[in-house]
């Protein structure tokens, strides 16, 4: 059995991919520190799992790291660890580059020397993979796609941290000999999300029956990756991806951001009409840009699906529902996240 130390496993796509790493026979012990996005109701299902540890811990504990790595010596460590929203980035950015940058490389350290005290085989088997986003690259005009080789051009504090963290991760590979894989996914949802991001925010708010709010007009164009597609996606490329490699994950689902609400509003609708019978689309309030809004991200994710056979399985109509769904019927778990430090208002205003 394969054992994985999962940083951040407590968060979004995280926890996902812990639960289906356990489903898929890995042993995993998650590494979270329950920061406001992190979750211990996410992985309730596996409380009593011999398959799984939970261990509340900071990244940046380097004596707890290593205390891990040495007790539990797993074959890869999965990196999803990060502040990881624009908006909270833009009213507060050195948390993002703490966690991040100085985070990243913490837990950087001390993968790589423990990584060195490992047997030949050990070493030759061992993986750190790093989770990051599209958003380093910067914004595109109305063509093209970003690719593995697209320059960095971070245009926000949570992107520019992101964008500091990969390049120490290439330079723990190149300088250290470290195996590293970086993914970079484009805009994911699904299932567990915090309702800060536009997706499960709009959900919220459309059954409260609250204004909508659609960042200036709207127009600015996500590729939408369904979580468990990207889980997939991290584990094929930690089966068979080659060290010290980039691998761009995207869902092949570009949308405009309207498009994406008013496709929420219709689905909303259909499931759990207003007493008023009339459509939420009339709850859409636009509101002022925020501040460096890219216009336009794209994946090319052709890399991934020609050289590891990768490619997503589910549509952007398909995930939206079982999201839409998933939300319905989970509100006790939102209602339990929104502990009082948010309560669903906008965030990234510029002083």
């Amino acid at each position: 059995m394969q054992t994985w130390l999962v940083t951040g496993g407590a968060g979004f796509i995280g926890g996902n991919f812990v639960l289906d790493a356990v489903a898929a026979g890995v042993r995993v012990i998650t590494l979270d520190a329950l920061t406001y996005a992190g979750n211990r109701d996410t992985l309730a299902s596996l409380e009593h799992n011999p398959h799984h540890r939970f261990v509340h811990g900071d990244i940046g504990d380097r004596a707890l790291v290593a205390a891990l790595l040495a007790e539990h010596r797993p074959q890869a460590v999965v990196h999803f660890a990060a502040e990881s929203h624009v908006d909270r980035s833009i009213d507060g950015p050195a948390a993002f580059v703490q966690t991040n940058v100085v985070g990243t490389l913490s837990l950087l350290e001390c993968v790589r020397d423990h990584w060195r005290g490992l047997g030949d085989a050990e070493r030759a088997a061992f993986r750190f993979l790093h989770v990051s986003t599209d958003e380093v690259y910067g914004s595109l005009g109305d063509t093209g796609k970003f690719s593995e080789t697209t320059p960095y051009a971070p245009n926000s504090p949570y992107s520019a941290s992101k964008a500091a963290s990969d390049h120490l991760v290439r330079a723990f590979h190149h300088t250290y000999g470290l195996p590293t894989l970086t993914t970079n996914c484009s805009n994911n949802y699904g299932p567990f999300q915090f309702p800060e991001k536009l997706i499960p925010l709009i959900i919220q708010r459309a059954l409260a029956g609250e204004p909508l709010p659609v960042y200036g007009d709207g127009r600015n164009v996500r590729d939408w990756l369904y979580v468990k597609d990207h889980c997939a996606a991290i584990r094929r490329v930690l089966e068979a991806g080659r060290a010290g490699e980039t691998w761009n994950v995207g869902g092949n689902a570009e949308r405009e951001n309207i498009d994406v609400v008013r496709t929420l509003c219709a689905l909303l609708d259909e499931r759990q009409p207003r007493s008023d019978g009339l459509p939420r689309e009339r709850q859409i309030a636009y509101v002022a840009d925020r501040p460096g809004h890219d216009r336009r991200y794209a994946i090319d994710a052709g890399k991934i699906e020609r050289e590891l056979g990768w490619r997503p399985a589910v549509s952007f109509e398909q995930g939206m529902a079982a999201t839409v769904d998933w939300y319905l019927a989970n509100r006790d778990w939102t209602g339990r996240v929104l502990d009082g430090s948010y309560r669903l208002q906008r965030l990234g205003a510029v002083a």
